[in-house]
């Protein structure tokens, strides 16, 4: 893919007001066998877009996953970290997650200092990314490996100026995430207000299952929905949400 193209792509779906659809797969969760299948239902989804990752992987697999995904599917593959061990250079891009709602160096900047050598001598493309955690009604696996507390669902002010900061900083883009298995979505305010303050295209993801919860978010201003453990969980999450 050329420079900066799935950057573009973005930037122009946010400013057309145009929704797009990811798909999270975790290479832990989803075998190699039968990653042609999976990625036929979601070529055939309406998705515009794959994300790759998780908060562990137990499987030294990565490029191997991510070449077979991309041999079955046109979809830009981006690359969701879980640390800096999981780089990929077999994929088009790598969201360069900043952990900017908790105050653990290790995700604010380590991780990322450890990374950045080897994404320079690579072909990925680099989307500078304000990853914010939200309370979402249980503690989840991201919440416990980085160590940071997330911010409180009631508490949309706060997500906002936390956004709001990301992008002084310079980020290209906002992801509101309540984390794998979250009880319960993003809430429409906090999403809402971020949109509002921002002029970032923002992604929203974590616990969403329903063609209504997809569109609630879309609403209240996210660019990108993510949906990843419903889509694990049922492959054929697609024919009931009828995207």
């Amino acid at each position: 893919m050329k420079k900066n193209s799935i950057l573009k792509y973005i930037q122009k779906a946010k400013k057309n007001n145009q929704k797009l659809l990811a798909i999270l797969l975790d290479p832990d969760k989803i075998s190699v066998e039968t990653i042609p299948s999976v990625v036929q239902k979601i070529n055939e989804s309406g998705a515009n877009l794959i994300f790759i990752g998780g908060s562990l992987l137990f499987k030294n697999i990565l490029d191997e996953f991510v070449q077979n995904v991309k041999i079955n599917t046109h979809l830009p593959v981006i690359l969701f970290p879980g640390n800096a061990i999981q780089i990929s250079d077999k994929a088009d891009g790598i969201l360069f997650l900043s952990l900017i709602s908790g105050r653990n160096p290790e995700f604010l900047i380590g991780n990322q200092v450890i990374a950045a050598p080897l994404l320079k001598d690579s072909t990925l493309e680099i989307l500078s990314t304000s990853y914010l955690l939200i309370e979402s009604g249980r503690e989840t696996t991201a919440s416990y490996i980085s160590n940071t507390k997330p911010i409180p669902r009631h508490k949309p002010e706060i997500a906002m100026a936390t956004a709001l900061a990301g992008e002084m900083m310079g980020h290209q883009l906002i992801y509101l995430d309540g984390g794998s298995g979250a009880l319960h979505t993003v809430p429409a305010e906090l999403i809402q207000l971020v949109t509002n303050h921002c002029s970032l295209p923002i992604i929203v993801g974590g616990g969403i299952k329903t063609k209504e919860q997809i569109n609630d978010a879309y609403k209240n201003g996210a660019t990108i929905v993510v949906i990843g453990t419903a889509f694990e969980k049922n492959n054929n999450l697609f024919n009931n949400l009828q995207l």
